[in-house]
């Protein structure tokens, strides 16, 4: 095949999976269905939102087809990741398409102005004194496998939490605590939701501090507090993040969904408007841009404060290798403005 024929299929191939994608974010129209795809985000949040859907989307097209045998999905992983675990793809069993990222190397004497950076060749070394960093340049398709669709040997069993209704997950509240406080701001108390105006908890940029009103179970203390953190991280006058009211809600919501749900709390009182509501009230912004983007900033922001904190949580969608370690985050991709620093702040670009 020339090199000009496989450019052109993996071109199809990515236009496939963007159709796709975009399909199943159209499917996300009410609140039950935005909170499902954050569930399953939770389990998957090494994973963009994008592959979180797309996984999410074709593993249920092959359940209802008969080719696999559980409902959601529990461990993927590409072809050669499975066989260094000791196990298989079963002949016939077709992978999900991802996005999976395309990475240059770039070289610059002056890495703290950003257009000095230059791109290396293949094979190029970089000149005397210049600071080398890799960066995504683009996208290509992938493929990964539910572990259903493999044979060999056992995955190793990690513990996983699980909490009654109301119930606190462990050293939860203590470590939002620490990350707010790190943050700058001091954690404050109310009796009731009279001073808050109906609200659960509200944070003053100005005066710095976070108040929680403490006539609430210690379930809906901690969610209440990870809803303010994510608005610390993510709405800060000073930061990047989304200006609309709306969206802004909708995200801290989504991220303390993802946080309680990869901690294994009840998410049923989570309460996140309707898709159609929220994402058709951006102006001059397409549903399914909103939908993707709010998701990934916000898969992103949970996946920052979760991995910051000292918890036991639910596996990250990656098999455990066989001593029982979990596998390391796959990479994300690099920002152009911001070469080697990747936070909330700069919206992680999706794949």
């Amino acid at each position: 095949m020339s090199d000009r024929t496989r450019g052109l299929d993996q071109e199809s191939r990515l236009r496939e999976l963007h159709d796709h994608l975009v399909r199943s974010v159209e499917e996300l129209v009410t609140g039950d269905d935005w909170k499902r795809a954050l569930e399953f985000a939770a389990n998957f949040r090494s994973r963009s939102f994008n592959n979180t859907l797309l996984i999410y989307a074709q593993h249920a097209e092959a359940y209802e087809r008969g080719l696999v045998a559980v409902a959601l999905p529990s461990y993927v992983a590409g072809f050669k990741q499975w066989q260094v675990l000791g196990r298989h793809v079963r002949a016939g069993q077709k992978g999900y398409g991802i996005f999976a990222p395309v990475t240059a190397r770039f070289a610059s004497s002056f890495p703290t102005e950003v257009n000095s950076w230059r791109r290396l060749g293949r094979g190029e070394r970089p000149r005397t004194g210049e600071v080398v960093r890799t960066r995504m340049v683009g996208l290509r398709p992938a493929y990964v496998w539910e572990v259903s669709q493999t044979d060999g040997a056992p995955i190793p069993e990690l513990p996983m939490p699980s909490l009654l209704s109301g119930e606190e997950p462990p050293g939860l509240q203590d470590g939002l605590t620490s990350l707010v406080e790190a943050a700058g701001f001091r954690i404050l108390g109310t009796p009731d939701a009279a001073s808050l105006g109906g609200a659960n908890g509200r944070t003053d940029f100005v005066g710095r501090t976070v108040t929680v009103r403490a006539d609430m179970d210690s379930a809906a203390q901690v969610k209440t507090l990870a809803h303010e953190l994510a608005h610390i991280q993510m709405h800060a006058p000073d930061r990047h993040g989304s200006s609309h009211r709306g969206i802004s809600e909708v995200e801290a919501e989504s991220v303390a969904l993802m946080i309680g749900a990869a901690h294994g709390m009840d998410t049923s009182g989570y309460t996140t408007p309707y898709v159609s509501t929220w994402a058709t009230s951006v102006e001059g912004r397409t549903v399914t841009d909103v939908v993707r983007e709010t998701g990934e900033r916000a898969r992103h922001a949970a996946a920052t404060i979760l991995d910051n904190l000292d918890t036991a949580k639910i596996r990250l969608g990656g098999p455990p290798l066989p001593d029982g370690s979990l596998p390391s985050r796959p990479p994300a991709g690099m920002g152009p403005a911001s070469p080697d620093r990747l936070d909330v702040r700069h919206e992680a670009r999706s794949f």
